[in-house]
């Protein structure tokens, strides 16, 4: 199974539940000197039932039966109470442990490099976000209190059923054997079990989301066969390994329930033949065989508990992996001296071995507008993903100021270099929460201005509440060029004095794209502008036109110098102005 997000390992894991741990060291501690004084008061009613099975025996007094009555239902009140107290306190403090996990998350998740999640694509990390994370809920939530209400329950019960008398122990312990191999044999496959299972989740989500989002291209080429078979595989994988672990439960709850059963029956055989014997009293066996019963439950809940402690375990070594991704910038603390953004013999590879960029280099200058053209896969978005800090060169290097673009810590590198491609998001919220993300300070003027910049003005004052307006999933959906133009007014608002536009007006109309281009570049007067893009009006415009073609600049100049010159950039211009 392919993974390509880490995943933690087990000594990492209890290194983070042990920091976890020693975030709330007193809510900790508080829920388990309760859960303890709920099973100490748990415990009476055995002891007091036994006595009173002795004293019925040799004879009592009704008065003192219901004395015993009233004192056991005193216990069973007080123990309800501080059980509902000690669970509160639990599930409180699982809410809150659980809320830092998911920050924590959310925290690793955006500072994986761009690189890696696109080399990720969407199944895994999407898998990691929604399953990984519901199936951690629901341990933290529960799995996680219900098992510590049961071990604390199961050693004080133990400790109660000792003092009563040490022959209890001979059953207890006649449990040990099967409890002990049955777990360790389900333990031991249990997490590379759900851990393959969750993988297997993540390839078959990533498949289908694949055939979907590539749906046209799919009926183009007429690949539908190819991808239903690619579909049904990847579904019998998550068939199997669901199995698997479903297979691993069935042989492990029964062999456990048998194995907390026995004792019930050896108790109660064992002490009637140390009571027919003379050894031990009635009440006491009375008493045994009560606490060795009310072990079951508590044993029960651990055991149930523990494929779930499984699974949540699996769910966070995959959520607490991403941590484990190396970053792909090293920040050196330097501040580059000017806005100069230069390229030196740049090379680089998605594949090992495999180059797209060939020794390319390209200074370009401050304030001037460079255009990026050439076939399809000739490399030029990846030229300026490097210009805009995405990816690190192979060898060769890419900076501003003299600076390396991954030398600069994220925050400072997006106040120097912008990318805005033809994906774009939306999130949900107000129009002016899509906006001000950008610059959290600006007045209703400035993000009027930053939409006019783009021709967005007109339709974003015409919504039915204005900037207040709820967008994004659920509320009202942008067009596809609408979408477009508020990542571009974000741009607009965010400042930065060199921006990549990888084909940043596809999805507008030509014309529009045309004016709206026109009214952007009046806005970014003086700043850097790296376009890419097939519409060669683009190029017309520009200062220099930089000619990409198998992973080398093989023209530079200005439009009409290239066009002179009757080269590859003229043939290119005469085709689509033709």
């Amino acid at each position: 199974m392919r993974q390509i997000l880490p995943v933690a390992g087990p000594a990492e894991i209890r290194q983070h539940a042990r920091r976890l741990a020693r975030r709330h060291p007193r809510n900790l501690l508080i829920a388990l000197a309760l859960h303890a004084l709920a099973a100490v008061s748990g415990l009476a009613a055995p002891r007091l039932i036994g006595d009173l099975v002795q004293d019925v025996q040799h004879g009592t007094t009704a008065s003192k039966v219901n004395v015993v009555i009233v004192v056991i239902a005193v216990f069973i009140v007080a123990q309800s109470l501080l059980t509902r107290w000690a669970r509160y306190r639990s599930f409180a403090l699982g809410e809150q442990v659980l809320a830092e996990l998911r920050e924590d998350f959310v925290d690793n998740a955006l500072a994986l490099p761009i690189g890696t999640v696109e080399r990720a694509g969407t199944g895994d990390l999407l898998s990691r976000t929604s399953r990984d994370v519901d199936t951690l809920s629901r341990t933290v939530r529960f799995a996680v209190p219900e098992t510590i209400i049961a071990c604390v329950t199961v050693v004080f019960t133990v400790i109660a059923t000792v003092l009563v008398g040490v022959w209890v122990l001979v059953p207890l312990v006649a449990m040990v054997p099967l409890l002990w191999l049955s777990t360790r044999w389900y333990l031991g496959r249990a997490k590379d079990g759900y851990l393959r299972e969750n993988a297997a989740y993540a390839q078959m989500t990533s498949s289908l989301a694949e055939t979907v989002e590539g749906a046209r291209t799919v009926e183009a080429l007429r690949r539908y066969d190819a991808r239903v078979r690619q579909g049904d595989a990847d579904i019998r994988g998550s068939y199997l390994a669901e199995r698997y672990t479903l297979f691993l439960r069935t042989m492990y709850f029964p062999a456990a329930e048998l194995g907390y059963l026995v004792p019930v029956v050896g108790t109660l055989l064992f002490g009637g033949w140390l009571h027919l014997n003379g050894h031990v009293s009635l009440g006491a066996v009375t008493a045994a065989v009560l606490y060795v019963n009310q072990l079951i439950d508590p044993v029960d809940r651990l055991l149930s508990w523990l494929d779930e402690l499984q699974s949540g375990g699996a769910a966070f070594a995959r959520l607490l992996g991403i941590s484990d991704v190396p970053d792909d910038r090293t920040p050196s603390g330097q501040t580059p001296a000017d806005e100069l953004v230069e390229a030196r013999d740049v090379r680089f590879s998605y594949v090992e071995g495999r180059d797209v960029l060939h020794g390319v280099d390209l200074i370009i200058q401050p304030g001037e507008r460079i255009a990026m053209v050439g076939p399809s896969g000739a490399g030029k978005s990846t030229l300026g993903r490097l210009v805009a800090g995405i990816h690190p060169p192979r060898t060769g290097s890419v900076t501003v100021g003299g600076v390396g673009m991954t030398e600069l810590p994220l925050d400072e590198l997006r106040k120097q270099v912008a990318l805005v491609t033809q994906e774009h998001h939306v999130f949900v919220g107000t129009l002016r929460d899509n906006l001000s993300m950008a610059r959290p300070s600006a007045s209703d003027s400035e993000l009027l201005e930053a939409l006019a910049a783009v021709d967005a003005r007109d339709w974003a004052q015409a919504l039915p509440d204005g900037l207040e307006t709820r967008v994004g999933s659920g509320q009202l959906a942008l067009t596809p060029a609408q979408a477009q133009q508020l990542a571009l007014a974000r741009l607009v608002l965010a400042d930065p004095h060199t921006l990549v536009l990888d084909e940043a007006t596809s999805l507008i109309d030509p014309r529009a794209a045309r004016h709206m281009e026109r009214s952007l570049a009046a806005v970014l007067e003086g700043r850097t502008v790296i376009a890419i893009a097939h519409r060669l009006y683009t190029a017309h415009d520009a200062d220099r036109v930089a000619v990409v073609e198998d992973g080398r600049i093989t023209e530079l100049g200005s439009h009409d110098e290239l066009v002179a010159r009757q080269g590859s950039y003229a043939a290119l211009w005469n085709s689509w102005h033709g």
